[in-house]
Formats: C-alpha cells, sequence, structure tokens
C-alpha cells in the first residue's frame, strides 16, 4: 500500500507523458487536458491500493487507458481537431530524419521512410482500427513491454502480440501504399 502524501512526488513526474499519450488518443487537446485531469483524480484517490516496488508508470497508464476507454470513446469525434502533436515519439517518425543527421548503417527501409511527410505517418497510425491504434501506441510509441500492455489494456499477452503484429501490419500496408503513390514502389 502507497501512503497518499507520496502521490505528488511520484506520480507528477509522468504528466508530460501522461498527457502525449491522451492527446494520441483524444486527437484533442481540450479532451486530453481532461482525460489526463480524470486520470490523475482517479490516481489519487486509488493510490492507497497502488503496490510500492512495481511500475508507477504502466499503473497510471492503466488508469488513463480505462478512463478513455469508458468515457471518451463513446464520444463523436471532432473531425476538425484530428492532428496529433508530439508524433515525434513515434518509432517509425523518429527514424524518417535520422536524428543526427547520419546515414552509416541505415537499413534501406529507413531510407524509403525519408520520403513520407509527417502528415502520412499521422494520417496512417490515425487509420488503425483502435483496439490497434491503442497497442501500437503503447507499444511503439511509449515503449511498455507486451506484459505492460497487456495490464494496461486489461487483455491477455496474446492478445497484444496479435494486436500489436495485426496493427504494424496495416501501418506497413498503408504506408507501402503511399509509397505507390510516390513511385516508391514498383507497380505490379
Amino acid at each position: 500500500m502507497a501512503d497518499k502524501s507520496k502521490f505528488e512526488g511520484l506520480a507528477m513526474e509522468h504528466m508530460s507523458s501522461l498527457y502525449n499519450a491522451a492527446l494520441r488518443m483524444t486527437r484533442n487537446p481540450s479532451d486530453a487536458e481532461d482525460l489526463v485531469q480524470e486520470t490523475y483524480l482517479k490516481a489519487y484517490r486509488a493510490f492507497d491500493s497502488f503496490q510500492e516496488g512495481t511500475n508507477l508508470k504502466a499503473w497510471l497508464y492503466r488508469i488513463l487507458t480505462n478512463t478513455f476507454i469508458n468515457s471518451y470513446r463513446a464520444k463523436k469525434r471532432r473531425p476538425d481537431e484530428t492532428d496529433i502533436e508530439d508524433l515525434e515519439n513515434l518509432y517509425l517518425f523518429r527514424r524518417l530524419g535520422g536524428l543526427e543527421g547520419a546515414t552509416a548503417g541505415r537499413s534501406a527501409e529507413e531510407e524509403v521512410l525519408d520520403h513520407f511527410t509527417e502528415a502520412e505517418v499521422k494520417e496512417a497510425v490515425e487509420s488503425l482500427p483502435e483496439q490497434f491504434r491503442m497497442a501500437v501506441l503503447l507499444g511503439d510509441v511509449e515503449g511498455f513491454s507486451y506484459k505492460e500492455i497487456a495490464e494496461i489494456l486489461d487483455i491477455p499477452i496474446g492478445t497484444v502480440m496479435s494486436r500489436l503484429h495485426r496493427g504494424r501490419r496495416a501501418l506497413q500496408k498503408r504506408l507501402y501504399e503511399f509509397g505507390r503513390q510516390r513511385g516508391l514502389v514498383p507497380r505490379a
């Protein structure tokens, strides 16, 4: 059991990453702020049930994800506010420009990714069905392990692996289509 007096010191350091995750989930800055606020309120209220020594960040993400699923999924999305700011955390996006401009040791896939715009990568991620998008965001953007994703989403590890595989495959297909449109992939 955790002492509530320690909550602020331990939990507040994760606010920025929780906000970024909330923004990717809600696709709206105002909704993301509300989601993070509700997450911290629920976390504070339940902090005495948190097991010290376990992964606080994963615990907070589980609350964030469950709150999103329960409260925000049913809301109508506002199509004019679908920006995902902070996409620089996305695994694929980090590889687009070669962070230090170095090209040595880069794979053919990384060099092809140089031809995609940020908007195309965002569109590809946003086009994923929500269950796959959540798994890809938690795994490839936030860097959680299969076990942590399973705990956050409250699903079996096998389901996490399946959703990540299928989400990544769908993302790959979408980026392949962008590549065909740009003439990077020969037409069959």
